[in-house]
């Protein structure tokens, strides 16, 4: 999100502001482009993407928390029940800002800001990357592999180290039961 401007807000105080941005935030949702000055169009789209997002949650909270900064209850339903769903599949970039010349008055420079509506297509990859993709898929079973490979080793190792001490063990056992039995002969 982008921080807060330093120096003097558009128009006044900081409430005009929000409630400035909030309205033409409306009238983009229920025009779907609007002209303004760049300014204010640069001020407007982080505010306008965070509540196409909100839209794209569509749960109640989300519609609260729309209906917080967009007072007027229609604006916030064709929100959510008709732009909402055109820009489903995109992520963030819901805004297009094109920019229209200056202003004959005061010279102020004019844009048109408008939502970005046209279905996404996804680009085509491109045929080193699928390489890369299916390599590095193929790399990763084999270290799956190689993995399993090596606990089955540690496993055959632990047996082996096992068997080894149990022989030693009945090794040792045998050793006390003759030595056991050579004293046993000799004190006779």
């Amino acid at each position: 999100m982008a921080a807060p401007t330093k120096g003097p807000r558009l128009g006044g105080g900081p409430a005009h502001e929000r409630l400035m941005l909030a309205n033409l935030a409306a009238a983009l949702f229920t025009h779907k482009s609007i002209k303004t000055t760049e300014t204010k169009a640069k001020r407007m789209r982080p505010l306008v993407e965070r509540l196409v997002t909100f839209a794209k949650r569509g749960d109640l909270h989300a519609r609260r928390q729309v209906l917080g900064i967009i007072g007027d209850k229609t604006v916030v339903h064709e929100l959510f029940t008709q732009i909402a769903p055109l820009v489903e599949l995109r992520e963030g970039g819901y805004t297009r800002i094109t920019k229209l010349g200056f202003r004959k008055g005061d010279n102020a420079s004019m844009v048109q800001i408008e939502l970005v509506l046209e279905p996404v297509s996804p680009k085509p990859k491109s045929a080193k990357k699928v390489a890369a993709a299916a390599a590095a898929a193929g790399t990763a079973e084999t270290d799956a592999d190689e993995t399993v490979a090596v606990a089955d080793e540690t496993v055959a190792v632990a047996d082996e180290t096992v068997a080894v001490a149990d022989e030693t063990v009945a090794v040792a056992d045998a050793e006390t039961v003759t030595d056991e039995t050579v004293e046993g002969t000799e004190s006779k």
